[in-house]
């Protein structure tokens, strides 16, 4: 079998992530060795996975070849059940194939217009967010937030760092619609409000084009979330704007502010770089005279919490009547869903 099934392919991949994992220069950046060894355990698991499912192909085959009877009919039926099972795992290698969809990722949100009521939306994706992290094992980092005023957040920006981290969430890209009633309001009547959320890939290549200096504008300011003293009274929160492109990125989670710089330089050569590329990919497209949708902007999924409980992907219409689940970061299921259903 090819694609998905070449064991040789996965094999030569499975040899060459070992050698790299023995190169004793790769454990002078712990992330980076982390992020190899969690790859090559899992392609070590997919490949048992593979063989396994092929093993049992073949012989529910001969199976049904050699005999016709009722007792082995079901014996086979009993094992496809479990074949099935192993599929789902292989079908999701499948649907996160994409060329980033291995690496970590940003997320940042923003409350639209409506004050306390979306800031406090806002804040409810953040620890969504932060709570699908936790579920599976990802690890985060708060690189930076701005508090709202009386609730909430102005925005935050979020990094999640794991083994398809951005493959999961690279589908959440857009805005997202909550209706409730409110409790800032004390008349308890129902409000709707708005947050986009922007998901970006880690890139892990080297990107070695220049950024001039001139181009650059840097502001230093002091950080307001927690970490420490030295955070919250002294400069060490780092603003980069990107003139030529008007690219902002910012970073507070750091108490240097040179560590706070170089993190903030390194997303904004990410930005970059994903700018770039959507420029190249526009053009190929108007040139072969597709029509390309802007999703970014767009309404992608609502979460009605009165007066019925509701969560809608206007996208693929999937739907659950849990939306508390859903906001607890229980929310796998239905990327996965969203992913198979948008590819």
């Amino acid at each position: 079998m090819g694609g998905l099934f070449d064991l040789d392919a996965k094999n030569d991949e499975i040899v060459a992530l070992e050698k790299q994992m023995n190169d004793p220069e790769l454990w002078n950046n712990p992330d980076e060795a982390s992020q190899i060894n969690q790859k090559l355990t899992h392609l070590k698991k997919e490949r048992e996975t593979i063989t396994n499912v092929s093993k049992e192909i073949n012989d529910c085959w001969e199976l049904l070849q050699n005999s016709d009877e009722a007792e082995i009919c079901a014996l086979v039926a009993d094992n496809l059940e479990i074949l099935q099972s192993q599929f789902k795992e292989i079908e999701t290698s499948v649907i996160l194939s994409g060329e980033f969809d291995e690496n970590n990722c940003y997320i940042e949100i923003h409350p639209g217009a409506g004050g306390t009521e979306s800031c406090d939306w806002a804040s409810m994706l953040l620890r969504m967010y932060e709570r699908f992290a936790e579920k599976n094992a990802y690890t985060m980092e708060l690189i930076d937030w701005q508090k709202g005023e009386e609730a909430g957040i102005k925005s935050a920006t979020l990094k999640i760092n794991g083994l398809y981290a951005y493959g999961y969430l690279k589908a959440e890209n857009g805005v997202h619609r909550l209706v409730r009633k409110s409790p800032f309001d004390a008349s308890n009547r129902r409000h709707t409000s708005f947050a986009s959320v922007s998901v970006m890939p880690e890139i892990n290549q080297k990107l070695d084009f220049e950024i001039k200096e001139e181009d650059l504008k840097i502001d230093v300011y002091h950080s307001s979330g927690a970490g420490g003293q030295s955070v919250n009274t002294s400069n060490s929160a780092v603003r980069i704007t990107h003139l030529p492109t008007k690219t902002v990125v910012t970073c507070q989670n750091e108490r240097s502010q040179l560590k706070n710089k170089a993190k903030a330089m390194q997303i904004l050569k990410n930005k970059l770089y994903l700018q770039e590329q959507e420029k190249k990919n526009a053009e190929l497209a108007a040139l072969k005279g597709e029509a390309k949708s802007i999703n970014f902007g767009s309404q992608i999924r609502s979460y009605v919490l009165e007066p019925y409980k509701l969560v809608k992907d206007h996208r693929t219409n999937y739907e659950n009547t849990n939306p508390e689940k859903i906001l607890d970061g229980d929310i796998k299921e239905m990327l996965l869903y969203n992913l198979k259903t948008l590819k």
